[in-house]
């Protein structure tokens, strides 16, 4: 299989688990597959490989300069890597979202578009959710953050 083929795999692997968050929040199927740590695994376990292949290859760059970053994304397994990285956190920001709403009585209609903005800019959709939960007056304890 080529990088190609894996970029595809991995890109629409994690479909499913964003259908789950979206449709069926609540499930048990979404709780076992979503929230717990196999998505996580999963994708850490094939981004440091893919990461390890590139840095073994020679083709990694550096992470000192934008130069260097932009140098080492000129390998198409390392950029394989940095994809991963963003569906992991793109999901675990999603996850996060999604169970944090639940916990504190936002309605799944309020995180449908915070998931959808996530899935396609994680940042933008973690600061969307900030502000939905600003929003429905359900207020940021700063034990809560600085536990995390």
């Amino acid at each position: 299989m080529n990088y190609d083929q894996l970029f595809t795999l991995f890109n629409f692997g994690v479909m499913p688990f964003w259908a789950l968050l979206i449709f069926f929040p609540r499930s048990k199927v979404t709780r076992a597959l979503v929230h717990s740590v196999l998505m996580p695994v999963v994708l850490g376990v094939a981004y440091l490989t893919f990461l390890g292949i590139a840095v073994f290859s020679g083709g990694a760059g550096d992470f000192g300069s934008l130069a260097g970053v932009m140098a080492g994304f000129t390998v198409p397994v390392a950029v394989l890597a940095g994809w991963i990285h963003y569906l992991a956190f793109d999901l675990f920001l999603g996850a996060w979202s999604a169970r944090d709403a639940q916990r504190h009585g936002i309605s799944h209609w309020f995180v449908v578009p915070v998931l959808l903005l996530t899935l396609m800019a994680g940042p933008a959709g973690l600061l969307l959710y900030v502000i939905v939960r600003g929003i429905t007056k359900k207020r940021w304890d700063l034990g809560e953050v600085s536990a995390a």
